[in-house]
C-alpha cells in the first residue's frame, strides 16, 4: 500500500514567517516592543534574555516589561527562515538594533514560530545576544 503524504509548501511558509517577523518589528517601532510581542506571542511563549532566567508565558512577560517604557527603539531584520516539513513550526534568525537616547546596542536573535489553527504564526520561543557594532 502506498500512501501519499502531502507536505506543505515550506518555501511559502518561510515567506509568511519572514513577513510576520518584519511586521512584528514594524509594530515594535510604532507601538513599542511590549505591545508587539504580546500581539504576536503564543500564550506559552518562552523568552530568553542575556543574564537572566527565561520568562515563561505572556502574562509573565507583560509583568516584567510593563514599566520599561521610555525613549528607545528596538528594530530587527530577519536574515533566514526555515520551516519543518510538517509546516507547523519554523524559525527565523537575524540582527537587531536597540537605540536609547545615548547608546545603541546590536545583536542577533532567534525566534521559533508556531502555526496556529487560524493559519497565523505566533512566537513560541525567542532569544538573542549582543554583538559588537556591525562593520
Amino acid at each position: 500500500m502506498i500512501s501519499c503524504n502531502q507536505h506543505p509548501d515550506t518555501k511559502q511558509l518561510e515567506e509568511e514567517i519572514i513577513n510576520t517577523d518584519r511586521a512584528m518589528s514594524d509594530l515594535a517601532v510604532k507601538e513599542g516592543f511590549l505591545k508587539a510581542i504580546l500581539h504576536y506571542a503564543d500564550n506559552d511563549i518562552v523568552k530568553f534574555n542575556d543574564g537572566s532566567y527565561p520568562v515563561i508565558g505572556k502574562k509573565a512577560f507583560e509583568e516584567l516589561y510593563k514599566d520599561k517604557a521610555g525613549p528607545k527603539t528596538l528594530t530587527w531584520e530577519p536574515v533566514k527562515a526555515e520551516v519543518a516539513k510538517s509546516g507547523e513550526l519554523g524559525y527565523t534568525w537575524g540582527n537587531w538594533k536597540f537605540e536609547q537616547e545615548d547608546t545603541t546596542y546590536y545583536g542577533n536573535y532567534f525566534t521559533i514560530w508556531k502555526l496556529q489553527k487560524k493559519g497565523t504564526w505566533k512566537v513560541a520561543l525567542d532569544g538573542g545576544n549582543t554583538t559588537p557594532p556591525p562593520k
